[in-house]
């Protein structure tokens, strides 16, 4: 993936358990900007429970971007569905976003997922925040149609529907690796 050259490159890692609550300020840091954006929260934004953090981590698809001092200013929290990488969270801290940490996050959690032999990742975003869609749809994922859609994604469409995200906002992505069967 290209680098920013405006910026140094940013290294990512597995993240370690005594994290998990700098993940958590994280989250709720980079919340603020979807908030700007004007994303409507059906109540309050929330970050992933710890034990689901903990589930990524035992997984081995907890990564982290980390500054010079090696502590965290990004994440991406992902896990296996159905062979498939399902990419539940990404977030940067607001004063490091726009510097290619999102995208290197997410190139570090592609390389795990073709290692491991994954057919494709797939994640749910709102479609119309600029920083979203179109940052996902320039690095390959598309919206299948509904027939096309991994029966898990519909599922989670469907979950997040019903806790009140808009269905017209909400969308789901698609990142093929192979022809699956």
């Amino acid at each position: 993936m290209p680098v920013d050259e405006r910026y140094p490159h940013i290294p990512t890692r597995l993240a370690r358990f005594d994290e998990l609550d700098e993940l958590t300020v994280i989250e709720m840091d980079a919340a603020e900007a979807l908030i700007e954006a004007g994303v409507p929260f059906p109540d309050e934004p929330h970050p992933l429970a710890h034990d689901q953090l903990a589930a990524c981590l035992s997984e081995g698809l907890l990564f982290v971007a980390v500054d010079e001092s090696d502590r965290p200013i990004g994440f991406l929290a992902a896990e296996e569905i159905d062979g498939r990488l399902y990419i539940a969270e990404i977030d940067v801290l607001r004063r490091y976003q726009r510097r290619g940490i999102g995208r290197g996050l997410i190139g570090t959690a592609l390389d795990a997922a073709r290692r491991r032999g994954f057919s494709a990742a797939m994640l749910t975003t709102d479609r119309f925040v600029p920083f979203n869609y179109p940052f996902y749809a320039s690095l390959g994922f598309h919206e299948p149609g509904p027939k096309a859609a991994p029966a898990a994604l519909k599922a989670i469409l469907d979950k997040e529907i019903a806790s009140g995200m808009g269905a017209d906002r909400r969308a789901g992505m698609v990142l093929k690796f192979r022809t699956e069967e």
